[in-house]
């Protein structure tokens, strides 16, 4: 099993930054890889069990489904549904904490997921990477923050 953990600071209060991660569909109005995203069934994003559907911008679609949320941690977990991307039992858990000192917010994003043998460093490299990484740059792009 691969685990993968990325955490950055973004410059803003933890509540301004949990306003924009607790909305389980809006990653695609921040996330440069997202196109586009719907809650199925028309539920509401903040629903344990919620499913979204969405498509990348090199038109592969995706399904997670949200399985926890702590509005009073500020964490949430999700698990990958559907993937044109070889992770087997993928669940990721996103956390929020306050840094005191300065007001700023340390964000973690952490996964675990098995992979096809031989793809273990690729495709650590691509979600931590591709995903965590540009989704913190991108979150602070989106709030008007500076890196």
């Amino acid at each position: 099993m691969v685990k993968v953990v990325r955490s950055t600071i973004v410059k803003a209060p933890i509540e301004a930054v949990w306003d924009v991660l607790r909305d389980f569909n809006g990653h695609d109005r921040w996330h440069p890889a997202v196109a586009s995203s719907q809650i199925e069934r028309g539920g509401s994003s903040d629903r344990v069990g919620a499913v979204r559907r969405f498509r990348l911008k090199d038109g592969s679609e995706l399904r997670e489904q949200l399985l926890t949320l702590s509005d009073l941690e500020q964490t949430f977990s999700y698990c990958l549904l559907d993937t044109p991307i070889p992770l087997f039992n993928y669940v990721a858990h996103v956390r929020l904490s306050p840094v005191t000192d300065d007001d700023t917010t340390l964000w973690e994003w952490q996964s675990r997921f098995d992979t096809p043998a031989g793809r273990n460093k690729e495709l650590a490299a691509l979600v931590g990477n591709e995903i965590y990484v540009a989704g913190f740059k991108a979150v602070s792009d989106f709030m008007g923050l500076e890196a």
